[in-house]
């Protein structure tokens, strides 16, 4: 059975994932349909990436990966269908797949042919129009080339995100997402931290890593490794983001506790 992802930004109240939905039962029967997030803030595409980018991989071989936030909508950004890992990533090229390309290389790009779905599309709803129909042919396992053309070098839009940093024993960084919690996730891979490290954040320091939330009391704060392979800190039993008065590209320090050995 073949397994078609969805994140979108179009809430569940309106209606408008069912119809994407419809076109996907309709032309890709056999396909297990995958709701991953459809509460995605409007128009965040960095923030959707960031889903996709943690979620692409738990998938299988061959999974379809169908993300539609798309402010652009109608205008000069391409509809593309992109192969990364054996998997196919079809929606706007705005920058959605920044996190996915970053790992891995991209084995193929296609600009999808606005008629793909057989009638010319709604300028406001590629969605369902465009893209749906592009991810149920890749899923039913038809020829690529028929999606469209090929993107000259495979070169796809990537936003400018920062990268970590290290500066003599420190560790430089900023936080890439803020989650449903609160937690803040930053760019700094749980593989590169130094040992007892120490992290500083808007003029606060956490002084240890804690393994779990459990391991402090309610409403204090934490740092630990977090699931995603970077560090996250947070508050448990509250939101990190308020305690701080934290977003997005914050940044974060990471030193050495002093006495730690290398």
């Amino acid at each position: 059975m073949s397994v078609v992802t969805i994140t979108t930004d179009f809430g569940t109240k309106d209606g408008y994932v069912g119809e994407v939905k419809g076109v996907l039962a309709t032309r890709a029967p056999e396909a297990a349909l995958v709701d991953v997030a459809h509460d995605v803030t409007p128009g965040d595409v960095r923030g959707a990436a960031w889903i996709l980018g943690r979620i692409w991989s738990r998938f299988p071989v061959g999974t379809v990966h169908l993300a539609v936030v798309d402010p652009g909508v109608g205008g000069a950004r391409t509809p593309v269908a992109v192969r990364v890992a054996e998997r196919w990533f079809v929606g706007p090229d705005n920058g959605l797949l920044t996190f996915v390309s970053r790992a891995f290389s991209v084995e193929e790009a296609r600009r999808i042919d606005l008629a793909i779905g057989g009638s010319p599309p709604s300028d406001t709803f590629h969605g369902r129009d465009v893209f749906a129909p592009a991810a149920a042919h890749l899923s039913a396992g038809m020829d690529p080339r028929r999606i469209g053309p090929e993107v000259e070098g495979g070169q796809i839009v990537e936003l400018p995100l920062p990268r970590p940093a290290r500066q003599g024993d420190s560790l430089h960084g900023h936080v890439l997402h803020v989650d449903h919690f609160g937690n803040l996730i930053t760019n700094l891979p749980n593989d590169d931290l130094p040992p007892s490290p120490r992290v500083m954040i808007s003029g606060v320091t956490v002084p240890t890593l804690s393994r779990s939330y459990g391991a402090v009391g309610r409403g204090e704060l934490l740092a630990s490794l977090g699931s995603g392979g970077t560090l996250e800190i947070a508050v448990r039993d509250g939101s990190a983001s308020e305690r701080l008065g934290v977003d997005r590209d914050e940044e974060v320090e990471v030193r050495p506790s002093p006495g730690a050995s290398a």
